[in-house]
């Protein structure tokens, strides 16, 4: 049987993630909001990817589709894509230094974006421009101060 009782930090963090996602911003920072639920995603799955799986990917999608009233299953899509291509390279991924690792992440977002670009224009809905690639920029650049907040959480808690 495996042992799950360090598993409330990945949690709470997926939680916390979900709440600055909903938080309310003035329209000038509602542009470069970064994607606060794909990054703590992909943290997870580079350096637990047997904890943090595609499952927990499409689980938090289907959350953040309730909470921002999306269409069922578009951000849990997206997740499961991005989560599947993180665990599929995270060893890769885990040897660059964080400056290059943000570039990664500036791609792995953009497809995440993409994705729900994508559904967006089935319905009719895509939204082109800053807006929809504000979240890449500023993702991308919250990356090493993602890392190493939750390399922290990690080692202080023994997490894994």
């Amino acid at each position: 049987m495996r042992n799950y009782g360090k598993t409330w930090p990945i949690a709470l963090s997926i939680l916390v993630a979900l709440m600055l996602t909903i938080l309310p911003l003035p329209d000038w920072a509602r542009t470069f909001r970064p994607s606060w639920a794909a990054l703590v995603i992909v943290f997870w799955s580079l350096n637990f990817s047997k904890r943090v799986s595609i499952g927990t990917a499409w689980t938090t999608g289907l959350i953040l589709d309730a909470l921002k009233g999306a269409i069922l299953g578009q951000h849990a899509l997206a997740l499961t894509v991005l989560s599947f291509i993180t665990i599929k390279f995270h060893l890769r991924i885990r040897v660059f230094p964080l400056a290059h690792q943000s570039i990664t992440i500036f791609a792995l977002i953009a497809i995440y974006e993409f994705m729900l670009m994508w559904v967006d224009g089935i319905v009719g809905e895509a939204e082109i421009g800053l807006a929809r690639w504000g979240p890449v920029i500023s993702s991308a650049l919250l990356w090493p101060l993602i890392t190493i907040g939750l390399d922290r959480v990690q080692r202080r808690l023994r997490v894994g």
